[in-house]
């Protein structure tokens, strides 16, 4: 069980003003917390593979197929400018 010294030295470590009320309050908790995992440390896990995670999760993604691209003088229909077979944009760089 913790008691008010040790969550005061953790409060200050922490760099958090707690009052003597709140101190007591997380001794308190804290202590329930600490209770609940050396609860947990008397399983035997020895039989339980390791795991990142609770469920089995993959990702859901499409299949990547190679698919034709539209042609190309289909695309520069659309080009507000363009020259030959190019998109044509404004001068953003000056020699």
């Amino acid at each position: 069980m913790l008691d008010r010294d040790q969550v005061h030295k953790v409060a200050l470590l922490a760099r958090l003003e707690l009052t003597p009320q709140e101190e007591e309050q997380f001794a308190t908790q804290l202590s329930n917390i600490l209770d609940y995992f050396e609860q947990l440390s008397e399983l035997d896990v020895a039989e339980v593979p390791p795991t990142a995670r609770a469920i089995d999760v993959s990702n859901v993604v499409r299949a990547d197929e190679l698919i034709p691209d539209l042609a190309r003088e289909k695309i520069l229909e659309n080009a507000p400018d363009r020259v030959d077979d190019f998109f044509k944009v404004p001068k953003i760089m000056h020699e």
